[in-house]
């Protein structure tokens, strides 16, 4: 442990001496980048990690943990299917649905949809649809031929609350000429806005009983939407279901179908934490020079406690706590900074566009309409830790040498 003599030399090299003022910079300067590398990593970490939870959230509040998809796009004979997967053990909820590509057209403009349907019940139990209803109600659903689109849809075919557009079904009427597609207009009853871009521009909701009959499928469903208690187990849970759903369609489930997204995702985060880790690795490499610097102009004055007792391993408990608390004042201040970007992180996105004139956030390609964050707080101590870590090995080699500084040899010509 440090005593309180070595504790007060120890502040008095963290002050600049006579002649001392670059020697001062270059601490300065590390201390610096120690703290903007701890705060670029506490904020790129806690974005990423918001990035997949926001994702995770979206996708799986929409699609469940799992679909069983009917051959054909038709399960006729659902609901003692259902009533067997309900009671398999770890299944927490089961929910019908119908989903179908279609066309969209209002006044003269054309935009591909996804068109689901669900019963009234679940549309409004359904957490990213009812909880972000930006215009109009749910309650105008019960009404007839009334839907719900997604608000980039809305704005994409210049629709609101009220409208009419018109839904095209390639399946319509067969005449002698071939095949007449099914166009039936539909009011806007509201609008919602999930979060995910591509989802917000495509998806249409109606009543499940609509959507069975516009498409002609009279009682049969597409796909029944399960929700376990375990997402990550998912696979397992649903494994004893295989054999009694084969006759009828598949499973799959989330991590089958967007399997590339999240591996991604997973492949970024790595990369990102040990590119970003460099930065604190160079920083610290600043604490040894300057570190190193310091030694060579205090040479004299190591003589001279040497001469008056000091040890050598108090030497290098003083330099080694230098070092350290340069590194210690760098990852605190990086990390009161990188609390701060996560904190101001959408208003610093809007103030570059603004100064740029770019989009920085573009919500087609970023999937999400906002940039997200969460902050981990094991991961954050583990950021702090790696980083003191790296400052106190810094200081290793600089403390050893000017604890092996022979002060015969340095005051014999003084």
């Amino acid at each position: 442990m440090i005593n309180r003599y070595e504790r007060m030399i120890a502040k008095r090299y963290l002050l600049p001496g006579r002649g001392e003022g670059f020697i001062f910079l270059v601490a300065a300067i590390s201390l610096v980048a120690v703290a903007l590398g701890v705060a670029a990593l506490i904020a790129v970490m806690s974005v990423m990690n918001g990035f997949r939870a926001e994702l995770f959230d979206r996708i799986l509040g929409l699609n469940g943990h799992a679909v069983i998809q009917g051959y054909g796009g038709k399960l006729p004979d659902w609901e003692p299917l259902r009533a067997d997967v309900q009671k398999t053990p770890g299944v927490v909820s089961t929910t019908p649905l119908i989903e179908q590509p279609l066309m969209a057209s209002y006044r003269n403009r054309v935009e591909g949809v996804l068109l689901r349907g669900m019963t009234l019940d679940d549309i409004r139990r359904t957490p990213v649809i009812a909880g972000n209803i930006q215009r109009g109600s749910l309650d105008e659903l019960e009404g007839e031929n009334v839907i719900a689109v997604g608000a980039r849809l809305a704005e994409s075919l210049g629709a609101s609350v009220g409208d009419s557009i018109s839904l095209i079904s390639p399946e319509g009427q067969v005449t002698p000429f071939g095949t007449t597609p099914r166009i039936v207009a539909f009011r806007i009853g509201a609008t919602f806005e999930v979060g995910v871009f591509d989802y917000d521009k495509a998806f249409v909701v109606m009543p499940m009983d609509t959507a069975q009959t516009f498409l002609r499928m009279g009682d049969a469903v597409g796909m029944i939407e399960v929700t376990t208690d375990d997402p990550d187990r998912v696979g397992p849970i649903l494994a004893p279901l295989e054999r009694r759903v084969a006759p009828q369609g598949v499973i799959v489930n989330w991590q089958q179908m967007n399997a590339e997204l999240f591996e991604a995702l997973v492949v970024d985060r790595v990369v990102t934490f040990w590119v970003l880790s460099i930065i604190i690795l160079v920083a610290t490499f600043n604490i040894l020079s300057s570190l190193i610097m310091m030694v060579r102009a205090k040479t004299k004055d190591i003589a001279i406690l040497r001469t008056m007792g000091a040890s050598r391993a108090a030497l290098m408990r003083i330099f080694m706590t230098v070092g350290t608390t340069i590194g210690g004042l760098g990852i605190l201040t990086g990390a009161v900074l990188g609390f701060a970007l996560i904190e101001y992180r959408q208003a610093i996105i809007m103030g570059v566009g603004r100064l740029t004139g770019a989009q920085i956030w573009d919500p087609s390609v970023r999937y999400l309409t906002a940039l997200p964050a969460k902050t981990d707080p094991m991961e954050v101590v583990g950021i702090l830790l790696m980083a003191l870590l790296l400052s106190f090995l810094a200081t290793i080699y600089p403390a050893w040498k000017a604890a092996s500084t022979d002060p015969v040899q340095v005051l014999r010509y003084e």
